[in-house]
């Protein structure tokens, strides 16, 4: 077979999850180490965020994306960013578990 495009792939098999299983372990066999496992790691609680919609004034928009552009990153990370630095809460600095919604300015009294 010269060219791959001459093998008949409609009438080759599908592969078993325990064949995947089992060559998965072969391969830890032969090379003596285990293999790390694959995609994205889960997120704990506090790392996860809440969907939301929000209306925002057209220069806050413009702001943040201008803002994103220069940093390299998403704007909407730099709204929340914003919105942490002003409730007085920076990713790394304090947890997002140990917000206390009392300590916010404007919502004494209110349920968030």
């Amino acid at each position: 077979m010269k060219n791959l495009s001459e093998f008949p792939f409609e009438k080759a098999r599908g592969i078993s999850k325990e064949e995947i299983i089992a060559a998965g372990k072969a391969i830890e066999l032969k090379i003596g180490v285990p293999r790390p496992p694959r995609g994205r790691p889960s997120k704990s609680d506090a790392e996860k965020y809440q969907s939301t919609s929000i209306r925002l004034h057209p220069k806050v928009m413009a702001w943040a994306r201008k803002e994103a552009r220069n940093r390299g990153i998403g704007y909407q990370t730099i709204i929340n960013e914003a919105l942490l630095e002003k409730t007085g809460y920076r990713i790394g600095v304090k947890q997002i578990d140990e917000w206390d919604s009392s300590s916010l300015p404007g919502t004494a009294g209110m349920l968030l």
